[in-house]
């Protein structure tokens, strides 16, 4: 790592330093550094929980235990300045340990997470704004024999990286991230580089696993839930079409549980969501940028009772400090996979979404201008 000098057009190498050298400690610092922070390691994952000892007839704990957004378990063992030469061996009873935890059990440990770390938040909610709204009943927790390993350390010893490269071989995920501290003075940088797998090697072997999980998936669902959303969603497009809502004119069916619509501003839609055990509706702020999505939802939750007016009911204000997007939604209890209520569904999707547009409408110039005026002060796009 090199620090730039614009002035004299040169660069000067900075100092690697030790995390022992610093005082930095595995469990106090590097943990805490990645369980905060867990988008270093390259990807969004959850972390369920930090020392998981839960393991039958054995103290043995690891690290972090982790989900990606597949749903698979990783396993993430942090090593400092030496990986050591059984972190592989280690790191495989983890994986091996975990391969037999169910959905149900998950969502325990990760409960017992929130509880001690995150003021007792409900895991199931969590679990579904991670994957992206999904209804929690249909989410897949750690499917068949996928567990994942992530090692973190300063250096690997060929061991090491020669058993991760042998298990990658045999279609086991390991990743090999090195972590190194640098110093520009008094003050501290870390780098961090995935070095097992190369990342173009990672994106072939990911695609290959997630095309053939999508497989999999699809010969279980089109003869459940897919068919049957994509069923629904031909309803309630004849019923929304039949109204004075255009919305939907140009949307077709899908198997997804949500179908959404612009608005007239790059990344602010309508949506409407068809749940096994709900129907809502959503005014859904998802620009690129997680700062312009709060500062607009703050815009307009300011005025919260004048649109929850308009709208004729109190709308849910959900700004999601924990995620880039905000919504504002509004949501009713519907036996969604009951075809009889389909009808009455697609009616109530119709309605409400009709409102939230007539209630927010009026609004997109302002939302527009308001982005002008940030994009004029260097903060936002258009």
């Amino acid at each position: 790592m090199y620090q730039i000098d614009k002035n004299a057009n040169r660069i000067s190498p900075l100092k690697e330093k030790k995390f022992s050298e610093l005082g930095f400690r595995e469990r106090e610092h590097l943990q805490e550094w990645i369980a905060a922070n867990p988008e270093v390691l390259g990807e969004e994952l959850l972390i369920i929980q930090k020392e998981f000892d839960g393991f039958d007839e054995t103290r043995e704990r690891l690290d972090l235990l982790a989900l990606d957004k597949q749903g698979h378990l990783v396993v993430i063992e942090n090593k400092l300045d030496d990986s050591g030469r059984d972190v592989t061996w280690q790191t495989l009873k983890y994986a091996s340990y975990c391969a037999g935890l169910t959905k149900s059990q998950i969502v325990a440990i990760y409960q017992q997470y929130l509880d001690k770390y995150e003021q007792g938040d409900s895991a199931q909610q969590r679990l579904t704004d991670f994957f992206d709204d999904i209804e929690f009943d249909e989410l897949t927790l750690n499917p068949g024999s996928d567990q994942r390993i992530i090692f973190v350390a300063a250096n690997f010893r060929r061991e090491v990286t020669s058993t991760a490269l042998w298990l990658m071989d045999h279609r086991i995920r390991i990743q090999c991230i090195k972590a190194v501290p640098f110093a520009i003075g008094e003050q501290l940088l870390l780098k961090l580089d995935q070095i097992i797998p190369v990342k173009e090697a990672e994106q072939y072997m990911i695609g290959i696993s997630e095309k053939k999980q999508e497989e999999q998936s699809n010969e279980r669902s089109l003869a459940n839930s897919h068919l049957i959303r994509q069923k629904f969603w031909k309803v309630f497009l004849d019923t929304i079409r039949e109204s004075d809502c255009r919305l939907y004119d140009n949307v077709n069916p899908s198997k997804d549980g949500w179908s959404s619509t612009g608005s007239g501003v790059s990344g602010i839609v309508y949506i409407v969501v068809f749940g096994r055990n709900c129907m809502r509706v959503e005014f859904f702020i998802g620009r690129g940028s997680q700062e312009e999505n709060k500062y607009l939802f703050d815009q307009l939750a300011a005025r919260r009772e004048e649109f929850n007016q308009k709208f004729g009911a109190p709308l849910d204000w959900e700004r999601l400090d924990h995620k880039k997007a905000c919504r504002i939604s509004y949501e009713a209890p519907a036996d969604g996979f009951n075809s009889d209520e389909w009808p009455r569904i697609a009616t109530w999707l119709t309605d409400h979404v009709s409102r939230l547009e007539k209630t927010f409408r009026p609004e997109i110039p302002n939302l527009k201008s308001l982005l002008a005026q940030r994009q004029e002060e260097g903060v936002g796009e258009i």
